[in-house]
């Protein structure tokens, strides 16, 4: 099979503009894109720069942006992406500095998993004596709790693929808050409280706008997006409720309460009542919307039947507290 690969070269130290570089090889029907690459090395440019090591999914070097979606190449079959796009478009993976080609300088990424402390810690004075004689176990319920965010391998395909991060430096990504929920999870860490007020600040879970693009980079299942997801769900039965992320859920849910449904007029006075100011600045907008009928009146009476939802909300609430 004859194909075409477009190969985004980048130098740094010559000061040029990244640019794409085609390449035209035969290849096997149902060859890797990362195979395809390492073809190319071999065969026609040497100085073509990348990442690999396993080639089987597991050690996550090769993950790169394949046709503008983040991934690893050595589990990307090329006919695939013929058969989708048409054509083949490789780029370094998107928010870290370009080293050359297409590897990337995995520092930024880095930094924010160590920002999390990705480690139990234990009550000052509890630590096993060196050297330890057995582990110390938590029970199974937990561990089979945590599968899914302990199967991520640093691939860094979901930091990539996050929108957050590409307007916010300051954001962790889906990788490090993963790797946050872990130990926040883990009944044999003791800073669960303090790693949740970290967390709460900017650049935390709540500034994540459940995009789903992390859940579909991943190549390993991770679901960054519910991790993420669980630790608000924990911050809020914390107490940790003076944040607008928090106040959207937590009034939400009243709203829903009171009236049976959401209502669209009252939600932005309850989210912004605290912030006189905030609330002046969208007072003109809330007007032009209100005249033309694309809000409804903030005072508004339940709907029929309001306590069945009521019983509803309460029975799951419930339930998941168990």
């Amino acid at each position: 099979m004859r194909i075409e690969i477009q190969i985004q070269r980048f130098d740094p130290d010559n000061g040029q503009e990244p640019t794409y570089e085609s390449f035209r090889l035969e290849v096997p029907r149902h060859i890797t894109v990362l195979d395809a690459i390492i073809q190319i090395k071999d065969e026609q440019d040497g100085s073509v720069t990348f990442r690999r090591s396993c080639r089987s999914a597991i050690c996550g070097s090769c993950a790169m942006r394949i046709n503008g979606r983040s991934g690893l190449a050595c589990d990307t079959l090329v006919v695939d992406e013929l058969d989708r796009f048409g054509e083949i478009k490789v780029q370094p993976l998107a928010h870290m500095p370009v080293l050359r080609d297409l590897a990337v300088d995995m520092t930024p990424f880095w930094n924010r998993i160590e920002s999390v402390k990705p480690w139990v810690e234990r009550e000052e004075g509890t630590e096993p004596e060196w050297p330890v004689e057995k582990e110390t176990l938590m029970p199974q319920s937990f561990v089979d709790e945590l599968d899914d965010v302990s199967r991520c391998i640093m691939c860094m395909a979901c930091f990539s693929a996050c929108e957050i991060a590409e307007v916010d430096d300051d954001f962790l990504g889906p990788a490090a808050l993963a790797k946050a929920y872990r130990m926040v999870a883990d009944p044999r860490d003791c800073e669960t409280g303090e790693r949740l007020s970290k967390l709460n600040e900017h650049g935390g879970y709540w500034d994540c706008t459940r995009c789903n693009q992390c859940v579909e980079a991943c190549p390993k299942d991770v679901k960054p997006m519910e991790a993420i997801v669980s630790l608000r769900r924990e911050a809020i039965n914390s107490g940790l409720t003076d944040t607008v992320g928090s106040r959207h859920i937590t009034e939400f849910l009243n709203i829903v309460r009171q009236e049976g449904r959401l209502n669209e007029g009252r939600m932005p006075l309850k989210m912004k009542m605290s912030q006189p100011m905030e609330l002046l600045k969208i007072m003109p907008m809330a007007m032009k919307m209100l005249a033309k009928g694309k809000l409804p009146m903030p005072i508004h009476p339940p709907i029929p039947r309001v306590r069945e939802v009521r019983r509803i909300m309460d029975a799951k609430g419930k339930g998941e507290s168990k």
